[in-house]
């Protein structure tokens, strides 16, 4: 399966999401966690700094795989399951592992 363009650069920008080691915790928390949480839960939860915490998320957001809801004032931050359950497959892909469609283009078909 030859890898299109528009796909590379989608994955690319979620390697390079991944290439931060505090966002590999931020990302597990969220994953592991039932439920969306606010920037100073996280915090409290991976020692790092809040305006650390903050780049981070907003990274993380950018990239898909967070989602943020607005609820007054505060922001809530969830992981994006869809998201993480697509990532081995690009990963697979790249890797020319893949033998099938990837789940999101059969979504789009």
């Amino acid at each position: 399966m030859n890898v299109l363009r528009n796909d590379a650069e989608t994955w690319a920008s979620w390697f390079r999401a991944l290439g931060d080691p505090s966002r590999i915790v931020i990302l597990n928390l969220l994953a592991t966690r039932d439920g969306p949480m606010k920037v100073g839960e996280i915090v409290d939860a991976v020692d790092i700094g809040q305006s650390t915490v903050s780049h981070h998320l907003k990274t993380l957001a950018d990239t898909g795989f967070v989602h943020v809801t607005k609820v007054g004032t505060s922001s809530l931050y969830e992981v994006n399951r869809s998201c993480l359950e697509r990532f081995p497959t690009a990963a697979e892909t790249v890797m020319g592992k893949a033998s099938a469609l990837a789940p999101w283009k059969r979504d789009q078909q």
